[in-house]
């Protein structure tokens, strides 16, 4: 396997409080690893110190392209049209021509069911378009490793699906992902790996049948627990 992602020892600190403690794990290309864990673990720090949003005060991260990142807020500006959204970084930052770059965003709005947005303002979408247009603004600056953060935290439960069917689109066209959801169900079909973290370590990385059918932990089993709901028809 192509490894595209290399974390060692990575250590995060605010002040005296240990967020990330000594995290090392690799990722390869076409691979979907999904961290979950208990509220305040450390799984969002740990995305944004991926994509250097943090910075770290030991360890080190390897990435042989770029990232792009996904909020649970959609951060669209509010004065632009969905199209516009699109094209700002692509023209802006890359230095690409307008006409292909708003071509590929066409062609990315109708992947996502949102053509008929493209002019349209952000006041103008549901919660759900709203997401799906912050997931085209990201894949279409073509990053080699797509991280989500809980991009379906802020949703009402309705348009949550609308959301994860193009996340899994997207899986199947073996996008880089690294997705931290409290999705479980979604966290399962979705993954090749999963990462459990508690208290700022890895307790458990494993296959997605391994952690929820049978994890290795206590703490795992207490956490898994807590989303039995889910699974009562």
């Amino acid at each position: 396997m192509n490894e595209i992602l290399k974390i060692e020892h990575l250590t995060k600190k605010y002040d005296d409080l240990t967020v990330l403690d000594d995290i090392s794990l690799a990722v390869n290309k076409g691979e979907v690893l999904v961290i979950v864990g208990p509220s305040g673990c450390g799984k969002s720090t740990l995305l944004r110190c991926i994509n250097g949003l943090e910075d770290i005060q030991d360890g080190k991260v390897s990435i042989d392209g770029k990232t792009g990142m996904v909020f649970q807020s959609y951060e669209l500006f509010p004065h632009m049209t969905v199209l516009q959204n699109l094209m700002l970084a692509p023209v802006k930052v890359q230095k690409r021509k307008k006409d292909e770059v708003k071509k590929e965003a066409g062609q990315l709005l109708e992947r996502v069911g949102l053509s008929a947005k493209k002019n349209n303002y952000p006041r103008q979408l549901s919660g759900g378009q709203k997401q799906r247009v912050a997931i085209v603004r990201a894949l279409i600056m073509h990053p080699e490793v797509l991280l989500f953060d809980e991009v379906t935290a802020a949703l009402d439960p309705e348009m949550v699906r609308e959301v994860l069917d193009v996340i899994l689109d997207l899986a199947k066209q073996d996008k880089t992902m690294l997705i931290v959801t409290h999705e479980m169900a979604f966290a399962r079909a979705i993954a090749d790996r999963v990462i459990f973290l508690e208290g700022g370590s890895i307790i458990e990385d494993t296959t997605p049948a391994q952690f929820f059918d049978a994890p290795r932990s206590e703490r795992a089993r207490k956490f898994l627990r807590t989303f039995e709901f889910e699974n009562v028809h």
